[in-house]
């Protein structure tokens, strides 16, 4: 008895499924990187100093973030946006109220009015925040 073998089918690689991938990979990319950019990233040029020392962040620290025009910056979840006064000041009263104890950390500009920085400083304490800081960045040499 003769048996016939099947005839070898040509390989050929499908495309579709591929290319189907493929585009699903590129849009998770560009949501992904799109996403990134806009995450807290503040407006500042910090000003350098000898003397800076880098330690490690509380997680409950309390950024405060003011621009080259003295415009103050708020974190409210994954972006940074600016707030004016009355907010700042509200805001400031949740944290004293929640523990007056909690570090606040001040992101001057480098090219930001000292008085800004002054105002700042004053609405902390005033609320009773007297654990404030000033970040800056290590000079280099």
């Amino acid at each position: 008895m003769r048996v016939k073998k099947p005839e070898e089918e040509p390989f050929e690689i499908m495309l579709i499924p591929m290319i189907d991938c493929m585009l699903v990979i590129i849009i998770f990319f560009l949501v992904a990187t799109t996403l990134k950019s806009h995450e807290k990233e503040l407006p500042v040029d910090l000003p350098t100093a000898s003397a800076a020392l880098s330690i490690e962040q509380p997680p409950d620290l309390f950024i405060i973030g003011v621009d080259k025009a003295g415009v103050p910056y708020l974190s409210t979840g994954d972006f940074i946006e600016p707030v004016d006064t009355e907010r700042l000041h509200r805001r400031l009263r949740e944290v004293a109220a929640a523990d007056p104890n909690r570090r606040v950390r001040i992101d001057g500009d480098r090219a930001t009015r000292f008085e800004d920085i002054i105002r700042i400083v004053d609405l902390c304490q005033f609320e009773g925040l007297r654990n404030v800081g000033l970040h800056t960045k290590a000079e280099r040499h």
